[in-house]
């Protein structure tokens, strides 16, 4: 049997087949991309005295009003105690409440504040109008298909199936 592995655990690096360019640039295309994506809001959390994790907490408490505790946990694949720390600041500074749930007292559902809907609008504009504008330019040919390798590149069936049930309840 081939070892596959190098002394190290990772996958060797043979030679590059041509194919094999396009996945690299396109990786590399993902960090140039990102980096500029968030570059506008990590300006904004900044005056905040806040980093990328309240963004991620702020972005998805705004998609998902009234999500618990758990549910974000589950979608962000953070520990509890990074999860406490950031949200914490947001809540203290008041950015997102916490009510109990309903049916089990001891849930933790999470909304955002006036506050919050304001902090997430001005994170969030300037990565629309980048995507929207992106977006126009390649065309919905473009866009269906960077849409389909986006979603390739999520590894968890849960987390692709948000997007497909997503899309079909929308038509």
């Amino acid at each position: 049997m081939t070892d596959i592995n190098n002394r190290n655990g990772c996958p060797s690096d043979q030679a590059v087949a041509p194919e094999d360019e396009a996945v690299r640039q396109a990786i590399e295309l993902l960090f140039f991309a990102y980096r500029d994506f968030t570059a506008e809001p990590d300006a904004i959390l900044e005056q905040y005295g806040f980093g990328r994790a309240h963004h991620r907490v702020v972005h998805f408490v705004e998609r998902h009003p009234q999500i618990t505790v758990g549910e974000l946990l589950d979608i962000l694949r953070i520990t509890k105690q990074s999860l406490n720390r950031v949200l914490g600041q947001l809540v203290r500074q008041g950015f997102i409440v916490q009510h109990r749930g309903t049916e089990d007292r001891r849930q933790r559902l999470l909304e955002l504040t006036e506050s919050g809907r304001e902090l997430e609008r001005c994170l969030s504009e300037p990565q629309r109008a980048r995507v929207g504008a992106a977006y126009r330019k390649a065309g919905p040919q473009a866009v269906d298909g960077f849409r389909k390798v986006l979603l390739g590149i999520i590894a968890n069936d849960p987390d692709r199936a948000r997007f497909t049930r997503t899309r079909a309840s929308r038509r």
